[in-house]
């Protein structure tokens, strides 16, 4: 399986490069969207809401900090169980 290029060189230095990927979330902009498509959101989600800004904050706050320590070169869904 190749590396990604994030978990090569910068490791010995403790440097870790993850990304997160939110779904939908309650912004001024998603707030344009309407309702209907708001419903469609939800129902795609495996916990029956949109998410909050707050759900994507602590997806990466768990990531910048020690317990995030572990964890490089990945790519983290945060979308309350969205279905596609």
């Amino acid at each position: 399986m190749p590396r990604p290029p994030a978990s090569g060189p910068s490791s010995p230095r403790g440097v870790t490069v993850a990304a997160v990927g939110p779904g939908p979330v309650a912004t001024e902009f998603y707030a344009k969207t309407g309702a209907a498509y708001e419903a469609q959101m939800i129902a795609r989600t495996l916990l029956d809401r949109i998410g909050q800004p707050e759900d994507i904050a602590d997806a990466v706050a768990f990531l910048a900090g020690d317990q995030g320590r572990w964890i490089t070169g990945q790519a983290i869904l945060v979308a309350g169980g969205m279905r596609v």
